[in-house]
């Protein structure tokens, strides 16, 4: 790993911070790619004098806007010239119903369509630094998930942070089957895994009484990242390893929807409809605020 260039998504806190430090442990260069600048500031002073490591930069991402992701695709681009490993790692869920400044119902932006955008994004950075893997962190609920690809912002169904969660996370294996189907078995692996339950800045919307329970009752983050650096590195993810799914740094069974080819290839379509629309929306509201200047 020492020579390795290794992006992770929401590594400010949780399990994303503790995938980062394991990674640079290892001796990887390591990007934090965050929302909150000060938080990922803070994440890479830890994690650079906790593992000795200087290589620890973290970079801007906002998963909820496709400005912020094309933004740091150019700039990891120029700055880094290669990828070895994406860990789509950063989610959210919100008790009431969000919708992101594209429109798009906010659970379902940050948790699928952000890395399916950033995912594109740097495909050709990891395809030209092949033998190179992504990993997306996904969940074991993803089995009680379900994709209603026709009311995707919940205007004409009742709103449900878990529901809307568990569908994002069904959507994060229907990905990367879809996405290891249409790569074959290249020199690019995709998987998802079930870090297991743990205490996680992403409920933050469900208050304090929510998140102390789950630090009694969850597993530790620390944990909760062994099954996405065991992906992320082992030799045994190797080899014909793709598109599959795992928990507790093992295969696992995946829902069968997430086999269902039209179901995939419709949700990949939706989600480039989707991506170009908000492009769209992105560039008007760029032109507009030229032409108030």
């Amino acid at each position: 790993m020492p020579s390795k260039i290794c992006v992770v998504t929401g590594a400010s806190s949780g399990i994303g911070k503790e995938i980062a430090r394991g990674l640079a442990l290892m001796g990887s260069t390591v990007v934090l790619a965050c929302r909150d600048a000060a938080r990922a500031e803070a994440a890479r002073e830890e994690l650079a004098t906790t593992t000795r490591n200087p290589n620890v930069w973290p970079m801007a991402l906002d998963l909820a806007r496709i400005a912020s992701i094309d933004a740091f695709v150019d700039e990891l681009r120029r700055r880094f010239g290669r990828l070895d490993l994406l860990v789509n790692n950063a989610a959210a869920i919100w008790r009431k119903r969000k919708l992101t400044e594209s429109g798009v119902e906010a659970t379902f932006a940050v948790n699928h369509l952000g890395p399916f955008a950033l995912t594109l994004g740097l495909l050709e950075l990891l395809e030209a630094s092949a033998p190179s893997r992504i990993v997306m962190v996904s969940s074991k609920l993803h089995v009680g998930g379900r994709l209603d690809l026709d009311d995707l912002r919940y205007d004409k169904r009742r709103y449900s942070g878990f529901a809307a969660y568990n569908a994002s996370k069904l959507a994060n294996v229907i990905f990367t089957r879809t996405l290891a189907r249409r790569l074959g078995r290249g020199e690019v692996r995709v998987n998802a895994v079930h870090p297991g339950e743990a205490a996680t800045a992403s409920a933050r919307d469900y208050g304090r009484l929510m998140r102390l329970l789950m630090r009694l009752l969850y597993r530790s983050p620390k944990l909760a990242a062994a099954t996405p650096l065991y992906v992320a590195t082992s030799p045994d993810a190797e080899a014909d390893v793709t598109g599959r799914f795992f928990r507790d740094s093992r295969l696992a069974p995946h829902s069968p929807l997430a086999d269902d080819v039209a179901l995939q290839d419709r949700l990949w379509s939706v989600s480039e409809e989707l991506t170009r629309a908000a492009r769209a929306a992105a560039r008007d509201a760029s032109d507009g605020d030229r032409r108030v200047a």
